[in-house]
């Protein structure tokens, strides 16, 4: 049943890959709980049941975003299950989560996302086409705020540098078009022109970022990079390519664009999610009153 459920995420919901396997993830750890309590059918599932297993990953010390995911997956099966009537009733109608803590994001300051871009351009200098491409990466990361996953999918055609906007794929399959700047435009093209034909191969195909062995870049060459450069910017914290996403949102809104163009910008269906970052703002207002106001 889960293999129906799989397809189901596919190929009517449009979840991203990554989606599916935390989906399935999620399953497989409870059909495992429930294996070991002695239930083997999916029929026999109770709601005490799916509670105890969610009693079980807070214990087990789960964070509570986990546990949340978790219940929202098993929630998901059970409800497409009964409405393609593979099962009768739905134990997990009444299934509550524990609520989501809300943490702000780590984000780059500005002279720290300047810094970045600065030793990943110096480390251009040496012609390296991996250094090309890893500085044409982040300055469009940063530039246009988009997802990891939407980066690596790009094609050299969703690319026009002319207008400086890039056209990319979002979650549910929604496309959207995303300027970028000067810079970004500048690290691109030198990519395409120096870099990129120096990587190319058979199987590399319309990718617009490649590997060292010329295939579609994998987003934890994207992370391993950023990480390897955060570490030559003094102070910086050690985000990942997300935080990169977070720190333009968060200076978007410090240089004062309005907060529905930046939830277009980063495709967020809605509105609650963009105004994370107005807290972010807010927050390093306090810190700094904090450490400058003499009655702080």
């Amino acid at each position: 049943m889960t293999a129906d459920f799989e397809r189901y995420l596919r190929s009517q919901r449009g979840r991203s890959e990554h989606t599916i396997r935390a989906y399935l993830g999620d399953l497989t750890a409870l059909r495992h709980f429930l294996e070991e309590r002695g239930v083997d059918d999916w029929a026999q599932v109770r709601l005490a049941d799916l509670r105890s297993f969610l009693a079980g990953q807070d214990e087990a010390g789960a964070a509570r975003s986990t546990i949340a995911r978790r219940a929202a997956s098993v929630r998901g099966f059970f409800t497409w299950a009964v409405r393609t009537e593979q099962l009768g009733k739905n134990p997990a109608l009444r299934l509550v989560a524990p609520k989501r803590t809300k943490t702000l994001p780590s984000v780059l300051r500005q002279s720290e996302a300047s810094g970045l871009l600065e030793v990943a351009r110096t480390a251009a200098d040496d012609d390296d086409p991996v250094h090309l491409r890893d500085r044409a990466i982040f300055e469009l990361l940063y530039a246009s705020g988009i997802r990891v996953g939407e980066l690596v999918g790009l094609d050299v055609d969703d690319v026009d540098l002319r207008e400086r906007v890039v056209r990319v794929i979002g979650k549910g399959d929604k496309e959207r078009t995303v300027p970028f700047g000067v810079p970004a435009a500048e690290a691109i093209q030198e990519w395409i022109a120096r870099g990129r034909p120096r990587l190319v191969v058979a199987r590399s195909g319309p990718a617009l970022f490649l590997g060292r062995r010329g295939g579609r870049i994998d987003p934890r060459a994207v992370r391993t990079a950023l990480h390897t450069l955060l570490q030559h910017v003094p102070d910086a914290p050690d985000l990942g390519p997300h935080g990169l996403r977070h720190s333009a949102a968060t200076h978007l809104l410090e240089g004062g664009a309005d907060l529905r163009i930046v939830q277009e910008l980063l495709g967020h269906a809605s509105l609650s999610t963009t105004q994370v970052y107005t807290h972010v703002s807010v927050e390093r207002l306090r810190r700094s009153f904090s450490q400058a106001h003499p009655r702080a």
